[in-house]
């Protein structure tokens, strides 16, 4: 297979983070096609954004450490995989408050992270098939995290998000009624918690491996913002019946644009097939506010 040359580009964007008080960075794609010179109040042509959260193994001090949010998502499709997806990506790095010393944060390496080539793509990493069977059980009784989710996740820089968002679409030619959001795993419970706080701000929202709170939909539900939403059947992490309250929640709430797709045979790391499609980009296009 021959890879076309494109005119994509991946920015790295400063701003002031309220959060920590400290000059920090997020990567911006502009996607194929999009004309950095055009001007924003002549009514060019908008494109939509999508708000990326990565998940806990990818946290840094957005600077030298921002390159692990390339690690997996839309924006390694995007920029590493040089797939034609139509969106600008906007992927900020949660501090790691405390979380350095966890294993797989401390002994993670820089080598591992994917790079653009100049030719060709690298080869995908494959998702994880646990060997052990999916246990079917009800939705609990009790959730194992607050509304807000894990701790020192991304609750903790709400305001950063939404200062880059507004930057976004101030400066660059963006759709403010085509604004998605998702995440993985803690960037999963982040986009539950995103939608829920600031519901007027998305068009739709796709968690993967990261499930809501029964009573933190109220508002996701009022504002019928669509949901989808990906656990793994075996993911012995984020495990799959903690979704279901949630979900039925929406439904008892009158929200009918809600889904929740169970890759019975996968882990944790759903992401890697869930990104790797089609599907949920054309889905997110479908919506609009």
């Amino acid at each position: 297979m021959t890879y076309a040359e494109t005119d994509d580009e991946l920015k790295r964007i400063s701003y002031q983070s309220r959060a920590t008080g400290e000059v920090r960075e997020f990567f911006l794609y502009l996607p194929e096609g999009y004309r950095e010179n055009a001007d924003v109040d002549a009514g060019s042509d908008k494109w939509p954004v999508m708000l990326f959260l990565h998940g806990n193994g990818e946290r840094g001090d957005g600077k030298d450490e921002l390159d692990f949010v390339m690690m997996h998502g839309p924006l390694y499709e995007a920029w590493v995989q040089k797939r034609d997806l139509p969106f600008i990506i906007i992927s900020p790095q949660l501090p790691m408050y405390g979380m350095d010393e966890l294993d797989y944060i401390a002994n993670r390496d820089a080598s591992d992270i994917p790079r653009r080539q100049a030719d060709g793509v690298p080869d995908r990493q494959q998702p994880s098939v646990p060997d052990y069977p999916m246990n079917g059980v009800g939705s609990p009784d009790e959730m194992s995290y607050p509304t807000q989710g894990p701790p020192d996740g991304w609750y903790r820089l709400e305001d950063d998000l939404l200062d880059i968002l507004d930057m976004v679409l101030e400066t660059y030619q963006a759709d403010p009624g085509r604004v998605y959001i998702t995440g993985i795993s803690y960037g999963g419970f982040g986009t539950w918690y995103m939608a829920e706080n600031h519901p007027g701000r998305f068009a739709a929202m796709a968690p993967v491996v990261g499930y809501g709170h029964p009573d933190a939909v109220s508002d996701i539900a009022e504002y019928r913002i669509p949901v989808w939403c990906f656990s793994g059947g075996r993911d012995a992490v984020v495990e799959p019946h903690y979704f279901y309250p949630a979900m039925n929640k929406l439904q008892e709430l009158g929200h009918d644009s809600i889904r929740l797709t169970n890759h019975e045979d996968m882990g944790h790391d759903v992401w890697r097939r869930v990104y790797a499609g089609r599907d949920i980009y054309d889905w997110l296009l479908s919506h609009s506010r």
